[in-house]
């Protein structure tokens, strides 16, 4: 290499030194500053809905920690894409986050636009709600193994309701048909409640559901749960067995958890744990997840991110193996 152009060589690589010097203290201010302002949580819901509230839950815990006002903003549309996108081109500086969801988490999946593993940064997992697979009253099976030997035992003629393509309900059981060779044939509705209410006219034999959801149509005596999504017995579905006692692997939790913008300072992403962290340890938060059918359930960024990556590897394969494609 000539002198001039290895002199231009080691200029250069000075400059670059002295830039990346240069951030260090930028960033490490920014982290000791942080909330400088107000934060943003995106809910990518309509005001009401499950992670609307839950993110409300949290920012007004947050609010008192942080010292700064958590304004929860609502950008529902696309499946969530609208949201996603807003996050994800935000200024990675911890003031804007995303109360983000299984369900969209499936849609960006779907879609392919804005991977959760790839356009933020994991913060950490706040809560997750159970679902359950239930059946109509005049279906008779009482046992997710009748369930699937009635089914087997009748190929196309058990239909299963769902709230729409793509949505958790539908995944569910089309991982539960994977497994377990059930030969379920799929009804989209708007709307899981829909598919509740046809069952309980004996109009749709079975559904998976948030089983809070599921609550008040069982207390009619017309819908029958056999079974829980959750690895373990929980308060939400009380008496019901888990699913993965009669399924070996089968588990599904409809999960919230919180993202930031990609490249958000590590010391931000550590502090907003920490604190959704502090929160989730209150009993008076916990129990007001519980009435409004979620449980608190807090993981490290690392965690989270690892999360990710699996149910991102899972789903994918689910949509492949049941050719579930974008809606046109």
């Amino acid at each position: 290499m000539a002198p001039r152009t290895l002199g231009a060589v080691m200029l250069g690589n000075v400059k670059l030194l002295t830039m990346a010097i240069a951030v260090v203290p930028a960033t490490t201010a920014l982290a000791q500053n942080f909330p400088s302002r107000p934060i943003r949580m995106i809910a990518a819901t309509t005001v009401g809905s499950g992670p609307d509230v839950i993110a409300r839950l949290l920012a007004n815990r947050l609010t008192e920690s942080l010292g700064q006002q958590i304004v929860v903003d609502n950008r529902a549309g696309a499946s969530g894409l609208i949201g996603a996108e807003l996050v994800a081109r935000a200024a990675p500086d911890g003031h804007t986050l995303w109360m983000a969801t299984m369900t969209q988490l499936i849609s960006t999946t779907l879609y392919q636009r804005f991977w959760m593993t790839q356009e933020f940064a994991p913060v950490g997992q706040v809560a997750s709600t159970p679902f359950v697979i239930a059946v109509s009253g005049a279906l008779p099976v009482k046992s997710i193994n009748e369930l699937i030997a009635y089914s087997r035992a009748r190929p196309g003629q058990v239909l299963y309701g769902s709230g729409g393509q793509g949505t958790t309900p539908h995944l569910c059981m089309e991982l539960f048909k994977s497994m377990t060779g059930a030969d379920l044939s799929h009804v989209p509705y708007k709307g899981s409640a829909i598919a509740l209410t046809e069952m309980m006219g004996g109009l749709m034999h079975s559904t998976c559901a948030a089983a809070p959801t599921v609550s008040s149509f069982v207390q009619s005596g017309k819908v029958r749960v056999l079974g829980v999504t959750t690895r373990a017995p929980t308060r939400l579905a009380p008496g019901v067995a888990p699913i993965i006692d009669s399924v070996p692997g089968y588990e599904l939790l409809g999960w919230y958890g919180v993202l930031a913008p990609l490249n958000t300072p590590k010391t931000i992403v550590d502090r907003l744990n920490l604190e959704i962290a502090k929160a989730l340890k209150l009993s008076d938060l916990q129990e007001r997840l519980i009435a409004v059918g979620a449980e608190a359930a807090h993981t490290s960024p690392a965690e989270f991110g690892a999360f990710l990556q699996r149910e991102t590897a899972r789903w994918s394969k689910v949509l492949k193996d049941a050719v579930i494609k974008p809606a046109q």
